[in-house]
């Protein structure tokens, strides 16, 4: 069995902040082998980009900063990499999709030069203007050439993602860290863009950790699927198995907010509450709040990380022997 391309393990990575410490990422552990999708799902606030962000060493400084963990990339730790080190590895090992692009590009320079800049500074050579066109072409922009003269705001949307999807492939990295690549597209685009990273992704063999909280999403692009909940990894398994056999009590309650025609002209069901603070996450299952079976030990004790099938993980009282309630009336309805 061939060794996973990128291992995370027990990455924590804090802010200081006037409200106190903020664990926004507090022990997430993944892999990710070659060639294959993850996708990494949950609610907003609950860590999925600062992961990406940490996985790169792009936290924000002076406040943000990696506690402990280890992120192994080709069996090598990137939390021991310098910067310099690390800004030869970003953009030509690992690449990563932004969740806007118009903050991600550059506004005072045209696209073809930023798109010429990122192949440059990791010394590609040649005519690197024609594999800039290409690569625009490559992505599906109807006029690439025009493409290349035009700046960031004369771009639609779409278009600006497009670019953002071609530079990042263009130093062709062997890991695509793609941060809700479809936010705020319309339902048209959003089906091209995901086509895009899929055609792309089998024509290039690249991994893709795919951060997103649509789950109609996962399904269509993903093999494995890693749910987040408040700093924290609460469930992994293969996409399959998870849609026809979610097991912790948040995944569940997302499956059941998605509209579906069994419930035609009725309210879409939603998750009570919010995603805790990650100043003040609850003291046992920080989803205990929220959780209709939640009894005591799930408001005194963190619940442990369980293997309940091949290849899925749980992180539940639920499913540990040692605590799980013996009677339906022990937990609260």
């Amino acid at each position: 069995m061939n060794n996973p391309l990128l291992v995370v393990e027990n990455l924590r990575t804090y802010f200081r902040t006037p409200q106190g410490l903020s664990r926004a990422v507090d022990g997430v552990s993944f892999t990710i082998d070659e060639g294959e999708i993850l996708a990494l799902v949950g609610e907003s606030g609950c860590g999925k980009s600062m992961t990406a962000l940490s996985i790169l060493q792009l936290v924000p400084e002076p406040a943000g900063y990696i506690e402990s963990g280890r992120i192994l990339f080709q069996g090598e730790d990137l939390l021991d990499r310098t910067w310099e080190q690390m800004r030869e590895i970003r953009g030509k090992e690992i690449a990563m999709i932004f969740q806007e692009p118009m903050t991600s590009l550059n506004g005072v320079f045209t696209v073809g030069d930023q798109l010429i800049e990122a192949m440059a500074v990791h010394g590609k050579r040649g005519n690197l203007r024609e594999r800039a066109i290409e690569l625009l072409g490559r992505v599906g922009l109807p006029e690439p050439e025009r493409a290349m003269r035009q700046y960031p705001h004369e771009l639609s949307g779409g278009m600006r993602q497009r670019v953002m999807i071609a530079m990042a492939l263009a130093n062709e990295p062997k890991l695509l860290l793609a941060d809700e690549p479809t936010t705020a597209l319309d339902v048209t685009v959003q089906a091209q863009i995901l086509d895009l990273l899929a055609d792309l992704q089998k024509e290039t063999g690249m991994a893709v950790l795919l951060i997103t909280h649509d789950l109609r999403v996962v399904a269509r692009l993903a093999q494995r699927v890693a749910v987040m909940y408040a700093g924290q990894i609460v469930e992994q398994a293969p996409v399959k198995e998870l849609f026809q056999h979610p097991r912790h009590p948040y995944t569940q309650g997302l499956f059941a907010c998605l509209p579906s025609q069994m419930r035609r002209g009725k309210e879409l069901n939603s998750l009570e509450g919010v995603v805790p603070s990650p100043t003040a996450w609850p003291p046992g299952c920080r989803f205990a709040p929220r959780c209709s079976f939640c009894w005591q030990p799930c408001l005194e004790q963190v619940p442990k990380t369980l293997t309940i099938a091949k290849h899925h993980v749980v992180r539940c009282h639920l499913y540990d022997p040692e605590i799980a309630p013996t009677s339906v009336g022990e937990v609260r309805s």
